[in-house]
């Protein structure tokens, strides 16, 4: 601390105070908080000289001073013997006779209260000190969550809740602010998935400087353990820029500095990036405004892509291939576009092509669009890296592969700094260039770690995971915590900080562990972020999607079924029985067709044509009495099914809506299924897109089509809106209408 003389012997905490408000280093409202929580704190320069005599209110006024604002308190340090800011995150183990404690730094605490949780950072520590290399470098994660404004009474605490609380008490006068956000920081493995949140924080607004005197406290804390931070993320926002901006950050695409240094004048650098689902969000906002873009000799247009996801199902007829062995006939498909396809991928460029070789005029010209989706598709994947099994640019970083991503990035960069608008003016230079210079940051960012962490000797680890600078980790954090939560809306802060603790109490930091999220993974949760960048979410900007009616001709529900017949003869049987369970089938594709938000899993629902399976964002689908054909893992799925539901569902109308009888009758159909060929053979590839895990998009295609299909035959008309059967005049002119030759893949459509 600093040396105070006779001059300053005088000066009172208040009076200083309002120097600062004259100097403008502290904002009115800032000073009347302080005045108001700390009407009481001593104004005698000797109170202030044992830090271990510190009171809670004393220690509390340090904490906020230094978060809110650094330059008022190292003023302040040079008249009052303030504690160096290190010594806010410092554990100080005080050892008696009897036992040794540890006293937790100013911002932390022991229980799952506001701050750093302590309990967390001692974990982390006793992997590091048994020598795991996973533990040994991290990437921290910050992202705010909205907090619904209340005043609350804890009987446990008998205290008033729902105030400003930054782990060094909350913020109870009259005067204070309540909180409307939680700021929730997370550390994850670079080399190693392991996740660990850090602790949160209840504050009224945030801003960039907060956050990052934030962020380096939580720096300071896990290099206290051992741990380096290499990376630091959070959202591609005005609050991150400006985060980025207090720590350091040049974002410049002709200065660009993409690290900082910590502690300041230190030989040690971190590196940050930017949320890139918040920067594809930027990035598609832009395109939308602008609608036309150019480049160098090349032109990407907006509408090219409203068009495609515009595009209405319509019929196209066909002459049948040699290996159907009806030469000379023709036979009929209906077109219609993946909405699960994400706009910035392979699926949408092949789908332009595909249209533009069809002869479409709202697709002609279309190659600079192309063009530009094809880039940013492959700088999607190279930073959506998930494990070592990712194929091509989703592979780790590795030296292998590394002069193909750098080069890609260079691409990406002279692209991004020649985009102009129709007028000629540099997007770059434009309000809304942030989405593309945060990809020019986090390429930059990427190529910095990979020179100083993996090409010199005693690197981290043989390769980067591109997902730990994401800030779907923490996301999924998030979503498992407003599962706990209990509601989908913004939780009081009483509520969040119960379900923290029950979080808390069930986390563990090995490597791909959830958090008690239920089925969803860390895949799911990144594609769940990107739904606003899919094709359907396009369309409903410009088609809102009318109710859903069913198709008059739907020649099945549940008085039609009929005892079941073999399985081996389900391609082939003509009866009304396989009519019955194909066009169910179908039907149960088009229900879970509204709920999938994968590509890939969306097109392996319905019956595909050979020649067109590299290309699942146009859908080529074959129709039977106005339903949608399924593919034969689902028609099979559906079968093993009914023959389940016909073996084992003869019970008690009363215990068919019982969740343990389907429960049961799930478990048969998984049983039936083991040992069978493989289902789904176009998905073999996309299960390494995931965590390998037994909950992969495999086993939960198979669960949710068979508790679809269950739920349809017990309970019909809920679920079909049939209010009275079929009559037979509609069976019978269906009857001679459709053909239903083996295999599914030759129907005769209408």
């Amino acid at each position: 601390a600093g040396r105070c003389g006779p001059a300053h012997r005088r000066r009172t905490v208040p009076s200083i105070l309002r120097e600062l408000v004259k100097k403008r280093q502290l904002s009115e409202e800032i000073v009347s908080l302080l005045q108001a929580q700390f009407s009481d704190l001593p104004c005698e320069l000797h109170s202030w000289r044992q830090m271990a005599d510190y009171s809670p209110e004393m220690r509390q006024f340090a904490c906020i001073l230094h978060l809110y604002h650094i330059k008022a308190y190292d003023y302040l340090r040079k008249i009052f013997p303030l504690p160096h800011p290190y010594s806010l995150t410092k554990q100080v183990f005080v050892y008696s006779f009897l036992h040794s404690e540890c006293i937790s730094s100013w911002l932390s605490n022991n229980k799952a209260a506001a701050g750093f949780s302590n309990d967390i950072f001692l974990r982390l520590q006793e992997k590091v000190e048994r020598g795991d290399q996973a533990y040994r470098y991290c990437a921290v994660l910050v992202q705010d969550m909205s907090l619904q404004k209340q005043q609350e009474w804890d009987p446990q605490t008998q205290q008033l809740m729902g105030f400003v609380d930054l782990g060094a008490g909350t913020l109870d006068a009259d005067e204070a602010p309540l909180a409307s956000e939680a700021i929730i920081l997370m550390g994850v493995g670079i080399s190693s998935p392991w996740t660990a949140p850090l602790g949160y924080f209840f504050v009224d607004r945030t801003s960039g400087h907060f956050l990052a005197q934030l962020l380096r406290q939580t720096i300071n804390k896990l290099n206290n353990i051992g741990i380096v931070v290499l990376a630091v993320t959070s959202g591609a926002s005005a609050c991150g820029a400006e985060t980025a901006r207090a720590l350091g950050i040049r974002i410049d695409p002709q200065r660009m500095q993409c690290t900082f240094q910590h502690p300041h004048g230190s030989a040690h650098s971190i590196a940050y990036f930017f949320d890139v689902c918040h920067a594809l969000q930027l990035i598609r906002n832009a395109l939308q405004c602008f609608q036309k873009v150019e480049w160098l000799s090349d032109s990407m247009w907006w509408q090219h892509v409203a068009e495609l996801s515009a595009l209405r199902e319509h019929r196209v007829v066909e002459p049948c291939s040699p290996e159907a062995g009806r030469a000379g006939s023709k036979e009929s498909y209906h077109l219609k576009v993946n909405l699960a396809t994400l706009l910035f991928s392979e699926g949408v460029a092949e789908a332009l092509e595909h249209l533009q070789k069809l002869g479409l005029a709202s697709f002609q010209n279309c190659s600079g669009t192309v063009k530009f989706v094809r880039l940013m598709s492959s700088l999607c994947d190279v930073f959506y890296g998930r494990g070592p099994y990712g194929k091509g640019l989703k592979e780790p970083l590795l030296p292998g592969n590394y002069t193909k991503i750098s080069n890609l990035f260079n691409e990406a960069k002279s692209c991004f700094v020649n985009l102009t608008d129709s007028m000629g003016r540099y997007i770059i230079k434009s309000k809304r260039k942030l989405g593309f210079l945060s990809f020019l940051l986090n390429a930059e960012s990427l190529k910095w770690l990979y020179s100083n962490y993996m090409c010199p000797e005693g690197t981290p680890s043989h390769h980067l995971h591109t997902y730990a600078f994401s800030l779907d980790p923490l996301e999924l954090f998030l979503r498992a915590l407003q599962q706990a939560c209990g509601s989908s809306g913004s939780p009081t802060c009483t509520v969040f900080q119960a379900a923290y603790h029950k979080l808390l109490g069930t986390c563990s930091l090995a490597p791909g562990s959830p958090h008690s999220s239920g089925s969803a993974s860390s895949w799911d949760i990144s594609l769940s972020r990107r739904r606003d960048l899919t094709l359907g979410s396009i369309r409903a900007q410009y088609h809102p999607a009318p109710g859903r009616t069913l198709a008059p001709e739907y020649p099945y529900c549940a008085g039609l079924l009929l005892p079941s017949s073999a399985l081996s003869n389900a391609l082939t049987d003509l009866s009304l029985y396989t009519r019955s369970v194909t066009c169910t089938a179908g039907w149960v594709a088009e229900q879970l067709v509204l709920e999938l938000q994968c590509e890939a899993c969306l097109a392996s629902l319905f019956e595909a044509d050979e020649s067109r399976l590299g290309c699942r964002s146009v859908l080529y689908i074959k129709k039977l009495g106005g339903v949608s054909l399924p593919s034969a893992s689902v028609h099979h799925i559906t079968s093993i099914s009914e023959q389940v539901l016909n073996r084992y569902g003869k019970v008690g109308d009363g215990n068919k809506n019982n969740k343990l009888w389907h429960l049961a009758l799930e478990q048969k159909v998984f049983q039936e299924l083991l040992g069978e060929s493989p289902l789904f053979p176009t998905l073999t590839n996309h299960l390494f897109d995931g965590e390998l895990s037994i909950n992969n998009h495999y086993t939960i295609l198979v669960k949710e089509i068979t508790r679809c299909y269950l739920n349809i035959r017990t309970n019909p008309a809920q679920h079909l809106n049939l209010k009275h059967p079929c009559g037979r005049h509609r069976l019978k002119r269906l009857k001679g209408k459709h053909l239903f030759p083996s295999p599914l893949s030759s129907c005769q459509s209408s």
